[in-house]
């Protein structure tokens, strides 16, 4: 008796099953921050080069400097800061539950408390850190982890105590495109941004002149913590 032999698939057809069974078992994501390598929605933003910052009609926009490195920004917004920074993770794990337990450990040192909670975007620290006068300033620890990089957002300010700017600012995160890049970087080391070409002409129009941080589009915004 005679049997039909089964043709077998070429490698590139089983290859090509495979991704589309992976695209089948991943889940579709509502919202970001997102990945320069993915699709996400169009929307006003800013270039930053290693960062993507959605803008909008009341912000204004700071930059964090490491020496003359452009490590961060700040976006204010009615009472309110949102600083974030983008650094570079393993391609196969996270560092959001690593560094929140130093940020953690580095408020409680500098005389605050911090507490985890589950916010919009998982598991975030809320902190209160030891202001001048003797006040506590509120203060809100968010992570990210996405494709070989994470993103921390701090938000303070009015936003931090519940208030209606809080959505806005969590808006602002959730719309963040991060350019990590394919360079060899070691984990936690901060992705640079960079000035988008018209800050940069106003900057040279100013004669490199440096006002501060009310410096218009950009100035340095200031620092609440950072990962050792």
């Amino acid at each position: 008796m005679f049997r039909r032999r089964r043709r077998e698939e070429s490698p590139a057809v089983k290859a090509d099953k495979a991704e589309v069974e992976e695209a089948e078992q991943t889940p579709t994501r509502e919202s970001g921050p997102w990945d320069s390598e993915e699709s996400y929605p169009e929307r006003e933003r800013v270039d930053l080069g290693g960062m993507r910052l959605p803008v909008d009609a009341g912000f204004e926009i700071q930059l964090n400097l490491a020496g003359e490195q452009i490590v961060g920004a700040v976006v204010l917004y009615d009472e309110s800061a949102l600083q974030v920074h983008a650094f570079a993770a393993p391609k196969r794990s996270g560092i959001w539950d690593e560094v929140r337990a130093e940020l953690a450990e580095g408020v409680k040192s500098a005389g605050g408390t911090a507490e985890e909670r589950e916010g919009p975007f998982g598991v975030e620290l809320a902190a209160r850190i030891p202001a001048e006068g003797g006040d506590e300033q509120p203060v809100r620890y968010i992570g990210v982890d996405g494709p070989r990089w994470f993103l921390r957002a701090v938000i303070s300010g009015r936003a931090a105590q519940g208030a209606g700017s809080a959505e806005t600012l969590e808006g602002v995160v959730r719309d963040i495109v991060v350019v990590r890049g394919d360079e060899p970087m070691a984990p936690k080391e901060a992705i640079e941004l960079r000035l988008p070409p018209e800050a940069r002409q106003a900057v040279e129009q100013q004669g490199g002149k440096n006002d501060g941080p009310d410096l218009n589009p950009f100035g340095r915004g200031p620092e609440i913590a950072e990962i050792r």
